[in-house]
């Protein structure tokens, strides 16, 4: 008993609380940093009254941390137009009809000038890319749009939502860049008519067309991961009919300012840079054609690129009042509704209508169809 109570038993009891201290502290840190690779709660903890920090976590135990966080994201709901009840069928059946002729008319400018031999110049090349791209385009969010309007399951998985943002994005992007090869190829016809055949050769008019989808795929593909990647809070519902980055960003728990900079950064170049080239080569084209001395001339020369523009108004004029005014409108579904699938639904009449010579071939394959009967 003595051993115990003396000096030595004092001494050998205080080490080995040292001992245990000690241990338990490394069990402690150890469980806890396993812990904070998880959840990212723990900053510290108490041994014997006294606080001890824990080591900050490694940039790889961050990555796990947020692939944690993502994964307990199991997917959104897209309210789309659940406040009209009384109006979901009605909506339905127009949206239906509008996706129809849309997906109908692009075929049939795609299916003319591929047939008619007359229609196989840069221009129509360009046209013809630009109708299958409004295909795809209207395909990427119509069909979950109309499956949300009769259906009471409105959920779109994680993947999903991103899947559709990306396609979604970089499609338009690349309808973006689009028409301003189209606006090039009327801008050298009309500046450079005698340099015009030898430089809009098949290949460079191929390797034109392709540019744009590059460049749409490729620059969306970052802010895309990066907004994957954010902390989503409350309620996963995104008040739209579509997963797009300010909806899904504003779930967010909080959005860091890199992620703010990267969007907008990448916005700009997708929209204001080939707009302002749309927006220059015209400005060219009007001042060539206005040096133009006779009417028929200056006539054939803006009915070249009359439909064009008249598209690109469409197209840069509904995007323009969705993306700069401000948000929180209740007409917001509506105004993005305008240019995901009432513009593309238009754009093959005005070419067909605006244009002498696709309307000209569309009369006689018409007029063949009728005799056949």
């Amino acid at each position: 008993m003595s051993s115990c109570t003396g000096p030595r038993g004092r001494k050998w009891r205080t080490d080995f609380q040292d001992i245990t201290e000690r241990w338990l502290k490394v069990l402690l840190v150890l469980s806890t940093r396993l812990t904070y690779e998880l959840s990212g709660a723990y900053t510290y903890v108490r041994i014997h009254g006294r606080r001890t920090d824990l080591l900050p976590p490694s940039p790889s135990q961050r990555t796990k941390m947020e692939i944690f966080n993502h994964t307990s994201v199991n997917g959104f709901t897209l309210l789309s137009f659940s406040a009209l009840q009384h109006l979901q069928i009605l909506l339905f059946i127009l949206i239906l009809l509008t996706y129809v002729i849309c997906v109908v008319g692009n075929s049939a400018i795609i299916a003319i000038v591929q047939l008619e031999l007359s229609l196989h110049t840069p221009m129509y090349l360009y046209i013809s890319t630009f109708a299958a791209l409004e295909i795809v385009f209207v395909s990427s969010t119509v069909p979950n749009l109309l499956s949300n309007l009769v259906l009471s399951e409105k959920k779109i998985s994680f993947i999903g939502c991103f899947t559709q943002l990306y396609v979604f994005n970089s499609l338009g992007v690349t309808e973006c860049y689009l028409l301003a090869i189209m606006v090039f190829d009327r801008h050298l016809a009309i500046n450079s008519p005698l340099r015009y055949p030898s430089i809009m050769t098949n290949q460079f008019c191929i390797k034109l067309a392709i540019v744009p989808w590059l460049v749409g795929f490729l620059i969306v593909l970052a802010p895309t991961i990066i907004t994957a990647r954010l902390q989503f809070c409350g309620p996963h519902e995104i008040n739209h009919f579509l997963c797009d980055f300010a909806p899904l960003q504003s779930l967010a728990c909080s959005i860091p300012v890199y992620v703010i900079v990267l969007t907008s950064s990448v916005a700009f170049i997708d929209v204001v840079v080939p707009f302002i080239i749309i927006l220059g080569l015209y400005i060219r084209i009007i001042i060539t054609v206005l040096k133009i001395r006779s009417g028929e001339g200056k006539k054939k020369a803006f009915s070249t690129c009359s439909s064009h523009l008249i598209v690109a108004s469409l197209f840069y004029g509904t995007a323009t009042i969705v993306y700069v005014k401000p948000n929180g409108s209740q007409y917001d579904k509506f105004l993005a509704l305008m240019y995901t699938a009432v513009t593309p639904l238009v754009n093959p009449f005005i070419y067909t209508f605006r244009n002498r010579d696709v309307k000209n071939v569309f009369r006689r394959y018409l007029g063949y169809l009728v005799k056949q009967q």
